[in-house]
């Protein structure tokens, strides 16, 4: 019978779903598939994009584990395509890919001053705070009052990290690196804009439940922003989930508010206009447009410009997409350009043979897990019939990359050290009392996979 020889590049919830969809689905041929990741664990943003005082959100572990360990799936983990593997090593021993790659980097915010010392994106704060392996272990917790922009679930993740007593987040895996800086910062204010209304908002309602859920921290709301037009209160009456969110603002707005040593404000129908600096080139202010409803679902500007002082900015607009060597790569919306997930060629836009997309980096950064899965479900149906149409390796054997990839001296992880981390991380956590404790250096993650003795205390 024919096989299907298959890799896949990133292990995270868009590439596990497409390998488990393949080889549930009916066909007419075997399946040997291998996940290749550039970090030493699996689990992409689930790992690294969810914030640690989100147990609920990570449970799609819990799935994805129970995929990897029915041991039909091979996971090569600590590979990086492009330098440890490419594209003609792929052809050499595949018969086809399937890229899923993510979203990792933040969206631009084109306004005067966002490259002002002191104004970060949002994505790159999420990886701090989440442990990733490849970014500074410090991160600038200086500032008082601090501006995040943005309406999403991530504006929401950032906000609610910051102004949060570092303290309460000891029951979770948070890194300890991470712990002692946000307990030393001075943070009192967070103040989160967003360009629509309060029914407009792109954040769900078990995000912003918790927010006012925060200890010792006041959520601070203002009047005139719930003036509703009449296409508000439509939406408000028809959609559930908007009418939650209404009724979540509205109870803040009977709220006692005073007494906390911190405050989150939500500033709607702001429209960013420019980062100002101090002396120094710091962040020193956020200037904005008062914006009003349009009557068509939008928002126009009111002329009235408004300042509020802070020392630091989030922008967390969205992610983006990252090219890949050999593959085209569509630069103005951040994805791999595809016709549901058959990768078309920048040039010509006629089919790359054998090279598929799925996830973020096939549609962009929107959607849940039930978006993953139906997209995965998509380009899987495309790979099983363009049969015709896949690459002849010419060294299909399994253990062939094994041996290019101990050839070229690449400590890669599997899903046996996967298990050696995560039994770790836990003992670790076990040890004081919470869920885990994340290993951060990325030396360390492959020493520990790969059943290197390591102390106990190095994860600092």
């Amino acid at each position: 019978m024919t096989k299907l020889r298959l890799a896949i590049v990133g292990a995270g919830p868009a590439g596990i779903y497409a390998a488990d969809i393949l080889l549930k689905a009916e066909r007419g041929f075997d399946v040997s598939i291998d996940l290749f990741e550039q970090l030493p664990a699996p689990y992409g943003l689930v790992r690294y994009g969810v914030a640690p005082d989100h147990p609920r959100i990570k449970g799609i572990i819990t799935a994805l584990r129970d995929v990897l360990d029915r041991g039909d799936i091979r996971i090569f983990g600590n590979v990086k395509f492009g330098t440890d593997i490419t594209l003609d090593d792929l052809k050499r021993h595949y018969n086809a890919v399937i890229f899923s790659t993510g979203a990792i980097r933040d969206a631009d915010l084109d306004i005067p001053g966002i490259d002002l010392k002191g104004s970060y994106g949002a994505a790159e704060f999420v990886s701090w705070f989440d442990g990733h392996p490849d970014v500074p272990r410090t991160w600038p917790l200086e500032a008082e009052s601090v501006a995040v922009i943005g309406n999403g679930n991530v504006a929401l993740d950032v906000s609610r990290i910051l102004a949060k007593h570092a303290e309460d987040l000891l029951p979770t895996e948070v890194p300890d690196n991470v712990y002692e800086i946000l307990q030393s910062s001075p943070v009192t204010d967070v103040h989160v804009f967003g360009r629509r209304g309060p029914a407009q908002v792109k954040f769900t309602p078990l995000e912003l439940r918790e927010l006012g859920e925060l200890r010792d921290v006041d959520m601070i709301v203002y009047d005139e922003d719930f003036d509703y037009d009449e296409q508000s209160k439509d939406a408000i009456a028809s959609n559930k989930q908007v009418m939650v969110i209404d009724r979540v603002l509205q109870q803040w707005r009977q709220r006692e508010v005073g007494a906390a040593s911190r405050r989150l404000h939500l500033h709607f129908y702001a429209k960013p206009l420019e980062v100002l600096p101090d002396e120094d080139g710091r962040v020193r202010a956020f200037r904005y447009e008062r914006t009003e409803p349009d009557g068509e679902g939008g928002v126009r500007g009111t002329g009235e410009i408004r300042e509020v002082e802070i020392q630091a900015l989030y922008r967390a607009v969205g992610y983006f997409g990252s090219p890949l060597p050999d593959i085209p790569f569509d630069a103005k919306h951040g994805v791999i350009p595809n016709h549901e997930g058959q990768v078309l060629r920048g040039d010509d836009n006629e089919r790359m043979y054998g090279v598929y997309a799925t996830g973020w980096i096939k549609r962009g950064p929107v959607g849940l897990i039930g978006h993953t899965k139906s997209d995965a479900m998509e380009t899987i149906k495309h790979v099983i019939n363009d049969q015709g149409n896949w690459w002849s390796p010419t060294d299909p054997d399994e253990e062939s990359v094994d041996n290019l990839l101990r050839e070229r001296g690449v400590e890669y992880t599997d899903l046996d050290g996967w298990h050696n981390l995560d039994e770790h991380e836990q003992a670790l956590g076990a040890e004081r009392g919470r869920a885990r404790i994340k290993v951060v250096p990325r030396d360390e993650m492959v020493r520990v996979s790969n059943r290197t003795s390591v102390s106990a205390s190095s994860e600092d």
